[in-house]
């Protein structure tokens, strides 16, 4: 593609930069990336992407905005209130970057849908807030061999690691099981510091830049956790498990089973 004087414009600070260039700009330009979430999470993921110029962006919530999602869901605001998240989120994006494709997908992830959906994009950010969901968003990257760019957020602090399937870890070699319903409260349950999602999300949509260009270091095998009261960020190894049930040597995990019926964003 030949970019206008406007496109020109638009990337200038990209494309100065030697490890992105004219060639890096297009590469993100022909990207296409699914966002599993349009909530705390996914609308910095977005909003960054978006304004990256990442051609095709689909954002995955059959959720509606409410008011308590304002005080740290960037994407949405009171005009959107009671519209979808996706929609919402499409709007936003858009109207910040009408280079960009954004794809609405109002449909709650589970086993039946989750491989279709994921077939036709080149990565996949998971910005949902619960477990089942987590685990089937990994398996099913696993078994497309997906990269995934997954992040987590819970009161003052988050997590951010990347699997690259065949290559590092997933997210089963860190946790093996989802835990007991009820154990690890929700945001809902516990709370979360606004502004917690958009220093998470900012890594995810850098991890997601990183893998389209093909520049840097990943974090596959390794969890990024971040301390907002302590200012603290330390990286944790993940080595990939040799007996994991979906990335191991002997995988008993082949096909998707029902963990994520249910789908909520955050």
């Amino acid at each position: 593609m030949d970019f206008t004087e406007e496109q020109l414009q638009r990337y200038s600070r990209h494309i100065i930069l030697p490890e992105v260039g004219g060639k890096g700009q297009k590469k993100i330009s022909g990207s296409r990336v699914l966002i599993a979430g349009a909530g705390g999470l996914g609308c910095p993921v977005g909003y960054y992407l978006a304004a990256a110029g990442v051609g095709t962006i689909a954002m995955v919530d059959n959720d509606v905005v409410e008011l308590s999602n304002l005080q740290r869901q960037i994407a949405h605001s009171v005009r959107t209130l009671g519209m979808n998240k996706a929609e919402s989120a499409k709007n936003t994006f858009e109207a910040l970057n009408p280079d960009v494709n954004v794809v609405t997908i109002k449909e709650r992830l589970n086993s039946k849908n989750i491989l279709g959906l994921i077939k036709d994009y080149d990565i996949v950010v998971d910005g949902t807030d619960n477990f089942p969901t987590r685990y089937l968003i990994n398996d099913a990257c696993v078994l497309a061999g997906k990269p995934l760019v997954s992040g987590a957020i819970l009161r003052f602090e988050g997590q951010v690691t990347t699997i690259l399937p065949g290559e590092g870890h997933c997210y089963r070699c860190l946790f093996e099981e989802p835990p007991p319903p009820g154990l690890v409260p929700s945001c809902q349950e516990a709370g979360v510091l606004g502004v917690l999602p958009g220093v998470v999300g900012a890594l995810q949509a850098a991890e997601v830049l990183k893998l389209v260009l093909g520049k840097g270091k990943p974090l596959s095998n390794q969890l990024l956790i971040y301390d907002a009261l302590g200012v603290n960020f330390r990286k944790v190894k993940v080595p990939k498990n040799p007996d994991c049930k979906v990335c191991g040597k002997s995988p008993v995990i082949t096909e998707l089973i029902d963990i994520g019926e249910e789908y909520c964003s955050i």
